[in-house]
């Protein structure tokens, strides 16, 4: 049933394989090795890549990697522990190699273990799942042994089994007496009220109560619907709270208002600045070697100094030093306690879970060094797995590809989506601030087409950023326009319309704005997927929010999962499927140092963190900074 199995070192030396079929496999390893295994985001299921289901293991002790690969529409109960089989026997021989100095050492040997313990495996699931099959016999049921007779209940036995019951209890000596003569009278009047029942017959039904009509209430006058008019003071003129004049409009300081200020002019220039979380740094407490009669004195001395217990996150392994290895029993209380203390950062409870189980799997098996401590080890693995994470596999550059795109002579396309309320409009406005910062021409596309009220939010927008960057700036261009076809039109025939005018009119940036959409809502999310594959946009950036936890896997899984499913190169080319390229986290600043969402979101997709919303203002848009978010995290 397996397609393929194979041995590997970490350095990429192929030790031994087992190929079922003839089928290639080179890109489906590959695509594990650089999306899971360096990635780390460890497997405790199959990975699916195509039609394959892949499976792995690691030997962190020989630096080893074992991968089976299977057809996905089997379900093999069978490889965890197939995997462990030959991990085992595998190593054993491979350990026998290097104390030996075998260098070149083949291992087409091995082939007899493998299949000595693949049908081991097989054998045993089969009489599991014939087991599980196998209907149990009505002589093997409780209720074989049951009779006719043990099943009924007479007066005699039913008082019986009351008075069994009261009798079972142990009273003190005080008590006995007393309890004893409760329970004859007990009898007794069960006796006496099933005899009455029996003699009288079922008491009788309680009488209805006569039903008496409400008193009807005397009509009033209607009172009149709607607020009561305000009544202003003789020294306030009514008429500057008129806002619809357009008298109004052109006494309005667009530079300066709730969105931006003229200071804010110039500060987005080139690159954006990095986020930066505000931290504790820790000090790590590392007790110096001390022989082991004056250990215990050195260390109460220094507790009680210092002032402090050690009943910290890793002070369940300050004692491990030296020459000693890391055992999954070694490592899982820590790994238990970082787990609740992630999610207390506002990771989600999955992803949590996943994270620690992937720092625990390779970190069994690791030999510490001498007067090593094994907090230090940890707390170095969760760091590097955090950042590694957090570090795109790709680095979306926005401001060299317009670039790359003005010398195609079309316009750079980027797509913002979300669910509703997370701020897609306004983190918008920002990004298109810092474009035209960066002297790029932009078209922002209405395509919200459901939301009262959205096309009119973006023109204010639009009204305030050419305020700030006036065409006389500019060489007479006006640097953000806004392409809108009102309300209930299609958004995915808007965006087109709009991308094909930005390249008559030779615009450099094409913003769209979409409706906010549940990711359960499918005719919205088909919807979506409709604009995305029509467009084929240059990115495509989902919107959330820094303050969801366990939220933020289901929606940004459910919007990958719904551009999948709607792709019409879905079965075709599954190469091409567009899905979401980046995210934008928005309200960063109400947070403080609850910054689990970015690890949550980046370890469901895979996908980078483009922008960190920090504010209102225009200029409130920054760039992610791994470091600072992990060392926040571990505080």
């Amino acid at each position: 049933m397996l397609d393929l199995f194979t041995i590997f070192s970490k350095s990429g030396i192929v030790l031994w394989y087992f190929q079922g079929t003839t089928q290639l496999f080179t890109n489906s390893v590959n695509e594990l090795i650089k999306s899971v295994i360096l990635q780390e985001r460890g497997v405790q299921s199959a990975w699916n890549h195509n039609t394959l289901s892949l499976q792995y293991k690691l030997d962190n002790e020989f630096e080893l990697v074992f991968v089976v690969a299977y057809q996905n529409i089997l379900k093999l109960a069978y490889i965890d522990k197939f995997l462990n089989e030959i991990q085992l026997r595998f190593r054993d021989r491979f350990k026998q190699v290097i104390e030996n100095c075998q260098y070149g050492h083949n291992f087409d040997s091995f082939k007899s273990d493998f299949d000595e313990i693949l049908a081991d495996c097989e054998r045993e699931a089969e009489e599991q799942a014939q087991m599980a099959r196998k209907p149990r016999k009505y002589e093997e049921s409780e209720k074989s042994s049951r009779t006719v007779a043990s099943m009924i209940e007479t007066k005699t036995t039913l008082i019986g089994s009351l008075v069994q019951s009261a009798t079972n209890s142990t009273p003190s000596e005080k008590t006995k007496g007393k309890n004893e003569e409760n329970v004859e009278n007990l009898s007794a009047n069960l006796i006496d009220d099933l005899e009455s029942k029996k003699s009288n017959g079922p008491s009788p039904r309680p009488a209805m109560r006569k039903f008496e009509p409400k008193s009807k209430k005397t009509p009033t006058s209607p009172q009149p619907k709607g607020k009561a008019p305000k009544k202003w003071d003789d020294n306030v003129d009514v008429n500057t709270l008129d806002y619809s004049s357009p008298s109004n409009d052109s006494k309005e300081d667009l530079t300066t208002s709730q969105y931006a200020s003229k200071k804010d002019i110039g500060r987005s220039i080139g690159e954006l600045k990095p986020i930066e979380v505000n931290y504790e740094e820790e000090i790590e407490e590392v007790d110096d070697y001390v022989p082991e009669t004056n250990k215990n004195k050195s260390k109460l001395t220094s507790n009680k100094q210092n002032g402090k217990n050690s009943t910290g996150l890793f002070s369940s392994l300050k004692s491990l030093v030296g020459g000693k290895m890391l055992t999954k029993e070694t490592i899982q209380p820590v790994m238990e306690k970082m787990q609740e203390h992630l999610v207390s950062k506002n990771v989600a409870a999955e992803i949590a879970t996943k994270v620690c189980d992937n720092v625990a799997q390779n970190l069994e098996g690791k030999q510490l060094g001498n007067f090593q401590f094994a907090t230090t080890i940890i707390k170095q693995a969760l760091h590097e797995s955090m950042v590694q994470i957090l570090t795109p596999k790709r680095r979306v550059d926005i401001l060299r590809d317009v670039f790359e795109t003005q010398r195609q002579k079309r316009p750079y396309v980027i797509v913002f989506c979300g669910v509703n309320g997370v701020g897609k409009s306004t983190n918008l406005a920002k990004v298109t601030f810092w474009l035209i910062e960066n002297n790029f021409r932009v078209l922002i596309a209405a395509c919200d087409t459901f939301r009262s009220g959205a096309v009119e939010q973006l023109k204010t927008h639009m009204r305030h950023l050419n305020a700030l960057h006036p065409p006389e700036n500019h060489g007479g261009n006006q640097m953000v326009e806004l392409f809108e076809q009102g309300y209930g039109k299609d958004p995915a025939a808007i965006a087109h319309d709009a991308i094909s005018y930005a390249k008559d009119a030779r615009k450099d940036v094409v913003l769209v704005d979409t409706a906010g959409r549940m990711q359960d809502n499918e005719p919205l999310m088909k919807a979506l997927a409709k604009l995305i594959n029509v467009n084929n946009p240059d990115l495509v950036l989902f919107v959330g929010e820094a303050l969801v936890g366990n939220e933020a896997v289901d929606q940004v899984r459910k919007f990958n999962q719904a551009l999948i499913d709607n792709s019409p190169v879905k079965t075709t080319n599954p190469d091409l499927v567009r899905t979401i390229d980046g995210i934008v986290l928005t309200k960063f600043d109400t947070i403080d140092d609850k910054v689990g969402a970015a690890i949550s979101m980046t370890y469901t997709t895979g996908q980078p963190i483009v922008f960190v919303g920090t504010g209102q203002t225009y200029a409130d848009l920054k760039s992610l900074n791994a470091e600072s978010v992990v060392k926040s995290l571990l505080k």
